[in-house]
């Protein structure tokens, strides 16, 4: 009888008089729930309240809705302009990374880009040791004026690199290097005020996943530490043991040049892969296709064999990739590239002698123990050789996961975006090993070797791109998108 009495109060009636109508919108809007559905079962309102009543909405809401407790505070602006800003307030939901997260993330990411190209270029003009002092604050400002200069340039005049190399140099040369090297300071510090501001504003705003703070505290902590270690390589060159040493070339370590290259690489594809599945996350939170896929089930793809594979296989060329162009931070802190600028041979031949490879001239034990070693990573021979043989296996690695991809059987399980990637990687290994090829036959100009570096970051990009394409969507993404469809779905 109740139930009877309630479907026909949901029926509009066109006569409705206008007494009723304001007895229904005045109603006291402190009602509770149970009061609200005990008005409407015994009201004796004959003609039902329009549907724009007060009273009306909250009969339905009471009688008719049967949402889940967790999508009550959805309805009705959960896919409105402002949907999922309102719902990411709600304490059902996980919080989930706005792009704005993301785009600053890329942001980054590109700062760290330049800063090691930027930091090529000034290994490759011999402009690193210009500066002597590692001043955090205060080294921000240039010198103003000439007293400032020539104060400068006398501390550049007591270092090991003018005693043997730089003598001649005039004070307007000594102001070309000291500017490169100021500007990779500077842009260091740069990239470490717009990553710790950002990263302290979202914390705080709580726009951040509950595995982000860690991972983005810890980028934060390795760009303090990229530039101690920027200064410990640096100190490495100002040392007054190289004047004791015969015939040898005032340059940083090697061994500290590779971690400094190394850490800024990591610290590079930490930001970009971080910020691309963060925007990614969002767009498929919000209803989005997952990898460029709308009818592909991630979970069917990714535990798929085949996929399975393909993605440790990617994951390896990935670190292939790292080491590759670790291995060419040897060869610029040696100069090995000015050695055997010929390709494929080296000295007439596939490989150098064996006792040019592994000379023991680099030995410092007495019983030769540390030859090995210290050859592969101290020899500019060996040095150069081992990165032909690192660039060769990569080029070839790359070439063989893209035509895998190819294939018709793999091409139909693997998303767009992944079939995308693999096809960027080995569009982008193909230019790279053209510009490695100009590098070393035109013995090392400074715009074709700067480029070849940055074209190895730019093959590493392709690669996280690959993987994070491949990567299933966070857990945040799929309960906001587990919500978000059982709220369109019809009936609830």
């Amino acid at each position: 009888m109740q139930l009877s009495f309630v479907n026909a109060l949901l029926r509009p009636r066109a006569h409705l008089g206008l007494r009723a109508a304001r007895t229904f919108s005045t109603a006291p809007v402190n009602f509770s729930r149970g009061t609200v559905l005990k008005s409407c079962l015994a009201s004796k309102v004959t003609s039902p309240p329009l549907r724009n009543s007060w009273l009306y909405r909250r009969c339905y809401s009471v009688i008719a809705q049967r949402k889940p407790t967790v999508l009550d505070s959805l309805e009705p602006r959960f896919f409105s302009a402002n949907a999922f800003h309102g719902a990411a307030q709600t304490s059902q939901l996980p919080v989930l990374a706005p792009p704005a997260v993301g785009r600053w993330l890329l942001f980054s990411s590109a700062m760290v880009f330049a800063v090691i190209v930027v930091g090529g270029v000034t290994r490759l003009t011999e402009s690193g040791l210009s500066i002597t002092e590692w001043k955090p604050i205060t080294g921000i400002i240039p010198p103003m004026n000439v007293e400032d200069w020539s104060a400068e340039f006398d501390k550049y005049k007591a270092t090991p690199e003018f005693k043997l190399l730089n003598h001649s140099i005039t004070l307007d040369e000594f102001k070309n290097i000291f500017y490169m090297e100021w500007g990779h300071r500077v842009l260091g510090r740069l990239i470490g005020i717009t990553f710790v501001i950002p990263l302290v504003y979202f914390g705080l705003r709580k726009k951040l996943t509950t595995s982000m703070p860690t991972q983005l505290t810890g980028m934060a902590l390795l760009i303090g530490f990229q530039g101690f270690l920027g200064w410990y390589m640096v100190k490495s060159g100002l040392e007054d043991s190289i004047m004791d040493t015969p015939g040898a070339v005032p340059r940083v370590s090697q061994y500290r040049l590779a971690a400094h290259l190394g850490t800024a690489v990591v610290l590079y594809a930490g930001m970009l892969g971080t910020g691309l599945a963060a925007i990614k996350d969002w767009r498929y939170a919000r209803g989005g296709s997952w990898s460029g896929s709308s009818t592909m089930n991630w979970k069917e793809v990714l535990s798929n064999p085949v996929v399975k594979r393909f993605s440790r296989l990617s994951k390896g060329l990935s670190a292939l990739v790292f080491l590759t162009a670790l291995s060419g931070a040897f060869v610029a802190g040696l100069d090995a590239g000015l050695l055997y600028n010929e390709f494929p041979l080296m000295g007439g031949r596939l490989a150098p002698p064996m006792d040019d490879l592994f000379s023991s001239a680099y030995a410092k034990n007495t019983d030769g123990s540390d030859m090995w070693w210290r050859n592969i990573f101290e020899n500019p021979t060996t040095v150069q050789f081992d990165h032909r043989v690192l660039a060769m296996t990569t080029y070839l690695s790359t070439c063989l996961l893209f035509a895998y991809s190819r294939r018709p059987a793999i091409r139909a399980l693997l998303p767009p975006l992944a079939r995308k990637s693999v096809t960027a990687a080995f569009a982008m290994a193909n230019v790279q090993v053209l510009l490695g090829l100009a590098t070393l036959l035109y013995l090392v100009p400074v715009p074709i070797a700067a480029a070849h570096q940055a074209g190895s970051i730019a093959l590493l990009s392709t690669m996280v791109h690959l993987l994070v394409s491949l990567r299933r969507p966070g857990l945040a993404a799929q309960v906001w998108r587990k919500a978000g469809m059982q709220a369109k779905r019809p009936g609830l």
